[in-house]
């Protein structure tokens, strides 16, 4: 793509073959729903990942469909009503949101707006009576966090995070291969996400670090603290932190690049990193007895995996469309989420260390 900006949304286009590429492979969960009713799903916010991920994978869901929006462009609830077959009256906009309550086809409300809204909307939510999937990162900080937790916990309603790669079968069985030590104890771990962030202008919502709270750290990271953590079925004590900028006049407020060593119990340290200015997308695994890992590891598309015995040969499928499958079945069973509100708060103690350590030049404790 040369003398050509290069943006978040080619990356994902051509880092992908996007849902509509993939057939669901073979399911690795049994659904067996108790009345055979879909459940509802309203997304909130209609960028991006719901427009080009979640809208679609919509399509591909046995337990649930796409019942309603909440937009606040008029132009964009017209197409997705008519793309979609929405009915005028599970169409929202922020004034008229939390009347979403007296809507009885809505089961599920799916936050997809920038990081500075998922707190607002959630509790909204979940105060409206409807179960909650907030997309990753949960929360500007930690502390926002547990103030969601708590709220969906005071109403009853149970609360999800966009977490697709547990449903994931390869970074599954990642999880496997680590936390049960089939090729023996975890010796290593490296793990990068990133894309170069193209264009010169800047004022995009994630640039900014008001409403996105941070960088490639906040948006990237994410996965790669993820992948060590679920590799390792442990929880990090405490991490060291640098970051470099190439381009200081671009991001003026968030992180570019940034590098971390992870410090789990014991004093096995997982060496990590984000960016908005590298192609990264990996998870490398060192053990005992030999390296296994995925490359690429976190895209919208297609996850490849290696092991001793050699290539996963494993089925892909629609990431999007496992995980809110599994939590409609959650949600009909009153059952908690494999990755419950908790499992964001676990990952922004770790963000939020990081960023102390940036500040400090330190290694400090995630707490």
């Amino acid at each position: 793509m040369k003398n050509h900006p290069f943006s978040r949304r080619d990356f994902l286009r051509v880092s992908s073959l996007g849902v509509g590429a993939f057939a669901l492979g073979e399911t690795l969960m049994s659904f067996s729903p108790k009345d055979g009713k879909k459940l509802g799903i309203a997304l909130v916010g209609l960028g991006y990942y719901s427009y080009g991920q979640l809208g679609p994978a919509l399509l591909h869901t046995k337990n649930c469909y796409l019942a309603g929006i909440v937009t606040g462009h008029p132009a964009k609830a017209e197409a997705w009503k008519k793309q979609y077959n929405i009915p005028d009256k599970n169409i929202y906009n922020y004034e008229t949101f939390d009347k979403i309550k007296d809507n009885p086809d809505i089961d599920i409300i799916y936050v997809v707006l920038p990081v500075s809204m998922h707190k607002e909307y959630t509790i909204r939510a979940a105060q409206a009576g409807k179960h909650v999937i907030c997309e990753k990162p949960m929360a500007l900080n930690a502390k926002e966090c547990e103030e969601m937790i708590t709220a969906c916990k005071k109403a009853n309603r149970l609360l999800s995070i966009g977490y697709r790669l547990h449903f994931e079968p390869h970074n599954m069985e990642i999880m496997r291969l680590g936390q049960k030590q089939v090729y023996g104890k975890v010796t290593a771990i490296d793990t990068g996400n990133g894309f170069v962030y193209g264009g010169t202008d800047n004022s995009a919502w994630r640039l900014k670090k008001a409403m996105a709270g941070g960088g490639g750290l906040m948006d990237m990271g994410i996965y790669s603290i993820q992948g060590s953590r679920y590799t390792l079925g442990q929880e990090p004590v405490a991490v060291k932190a640098r970051q470099e900028k190439t381009r200081p006049e671009f991001f003026n407020e968030v992180d570019e690049t940034v590098y971390w060593e992870l410090e789990f119990p014991g004093g096995f340290v997982a060496t990590g990193k984000s960016s908005y200015n590298h192609n990264w997308g990996y998870l490398h695994v060192e053990a005992e007895k030999g390296k296994f890992g995925l490359e690429p590891a976190y895209g919208y598309g297609s996850v490849e995996g290696y092991t001793p015995a050699g290539p996963m040969h494993i089925p892909q499928v629609i990431h999007q469309a496992m995980q809110m499958d599994d939590f409609a079945e959650c949600v009909r069973q009153n059952k908690r989420s494999r990755v419950p509100g908790e499992e964001g708060l676990k990952d922004m103690k770790v963000v939020d260390a990081i960023y102390r350590s940036l500040d400090s030049g330190k290694k400090e404790k995630i707490v």
